[in-house]
């Protein structure tokens, strides 16, 4: 399928990138030409946090002679694999600094804008951006994150520049397909929303995705015909959901708006489960960074790749689930993210079968 990029502003389709200009007028057409028939299948790909460390290799490998930065070699081993899907889905956990900086670590960050435009170039197509890190520059690290992935052509949901932005469904257009992305975050680490701007970022008081239901039946509603709900929570370096997690996934996935859910933030790769006939990964684990925490495999990574079918209903469902195991490689001078060695995906698939998922239909495969 020919990928197209899309990005949803108060309620419309915005077609940004990868498609055809605009169409001639119909006077201007020698012959009437039938509309494509959308396509019976896509896949989607998503994968995990994207969280750029300070003063590690992560950005020493990185920098440029002219003191600038160039990301795209961290992704390129798997650059391949995000771009063979129809639509790939990232997770960028922290706001972007002007350029040049100032670029600030934990535990507030601000982190190189060039991390942007490595993200489009290796294929991503829309990210989520709701996380306990999403103030960490306050309203203006927020808006100029949303400039910043605007410019590279991804789509985002989860935080918000306008009010209207924040009510209007983020749609994308899948070659013919409209898929719905919402998102939300457990907590901003204590950081308050901003005075009359509550509706900068979703916050989810997990086990509780009241909101997020309603923009999933917002997205519907538009016209999405699969809705993906992101969500950021809830206990770092913990393989196994905890049971506010558990709830909130299971709530999101009885509501017939919502039809897959992925799940950020552990930092380590979480199980994946089939709940009625419906997935979520709880969590993806790292994508892009170096944690300095060590005893944790945070370096152990995962892509969630899912093929939507549609049925008889006309609607569509998961026909094929698949993971494919990562490995984050911390090189003397580079940091790569590269499909995994045995080793690791062993470590890998045993989290991801926790829950059953691999006796559901899970495939586990090779980058």
């Amino acid at each position: 399928m020919r990928r197209c990029r899309a990005r949803a502003a108060l309620g419309l389709l915005l077609l940004v990138g990868g498609c055809s200009g605009a169409a001639e007028p119909a006077a201007d057409r020698p012959h009437a030409v039938r509309p494509p028939t959308p396509p019976e299948s896509f896949t989607l790909l998503a994968t995990g946090d994207v969280l750029v460390h300070q003063d590690r290799v992560l950005t020493s490998g990185a920098r440029r002679a002219d003191g600038g930065y160039d990301f795209s070699g961290v992704l390129a081993p798997v650059a391949p694999l995000i771009g063979a899907a129809d639509l790939a889905i990232c997770h960028l956990e922290t706001p972007v600094a002007p350029e040049g900086g100032p670029y600030r670590r934990y535990p507030s960050f601000a982190v190189q804008p060039e991390i942007v435009p490595a993200l489009a170039g290796a294929g991503y197509d829309l990210c989520s951006t709701a996380s306990n890190h999403s103030l960490d520059d306050g309203t203006e690290g927020l808006v100029r994150t949303l400039d910043a992935l605007d410019a590279a052509g991804i789509a985002h949901t989860g935080t918000y520049r306008t009010e209207a932005e924040s009510l209007a469904p983020s749609l994308v257009d899948v070659g013919g397909v409209t898929v719905g992305h919402v998102a939300a975050t457990f907590g901003l680490n204590g950081v308050p929303l901003p005075e009359g701007r509550a509706w900068s970022v979703d916050v989810a008081a997990v086990p509780d995705v009241t909101g997020m239901l309603a923009a999933a039946a917002r997205a519907r509603a538009a016209g999405a015909d699969v809705v993906v709900a992101s969500l950021h929570c809830c206990q770092e370096y913990d393989h196994d959901p905890t049971g506010a997690q558990v709830a909130a996934v299971h709530a999101l996935l009885a509501s017939p708006d919502v039809d897959l859910v992925l799940g950020h933030h552990a930092h380590v790769v979480q199980p994946f489960e089939r709940i009625g006939g419906e997935w979520a990964a709880y969590g993806l684990g790292n994508h892009v960074a170096e944690h300095a925490t060590r005893g944790y495999a945070t370096e152990d990574s995962v892509a969630a790749r899912f093929t939507f079918t549609r049925g008889a209903d006309g609607r569509f469902a998961v026909t094929g689930a698949e993971a494919v195991p990562l490995r984050i490689e911390i090189g003397a001078d580079a940091v790569t993210v590269r499909p995994a060695d045995p080793a690791t995906s062993g470590r890998v698939a045993e989290v991801l079968g926790r829950r059953g998922a691999v006796a559901a239909g899970l495939d586990i495969v090779p980058g």
